[in-house]
């Protein structure tokens, strides 16, 4: 019985493996590594932290201005 739940365990990590890839591609983070994000933030000019540059390849903006962006955005669409 433990080689079904050893090949179920294999096969949802396998899944799990496959849906952050596409999660990546489809967001432009595919090859991209924390050596492509910004030190400082394009906005307000604070460091961002390393942990954010690791977790968002390719970032440029800092949580707080990412934040504010995407507030912006999400009223300049609902405007329309």
């Amino acid at each position: 019985m433990s080689d079904f739940f050893d090949r179920a365990s294999a096969r949802e990590a396998e899944i799990l493996a496959d849906q952050l890839a596409d999660q990546n591609r489809r967001a432009g983070l595919e090859d991209k590594t924390a050596a492509d994000s910004a030190e400082t933030c394009g906005d307000c000019l604070e460091p961002i932290p390393e942990a954010r540059r690791k977790a968002y390849p390719g970032t440029q903006l800092c949580v707080e201005c990412k934040t504010r962006q995407e507030r912006n955005e999400r009223g300049r669409r609902a405007r329309y």
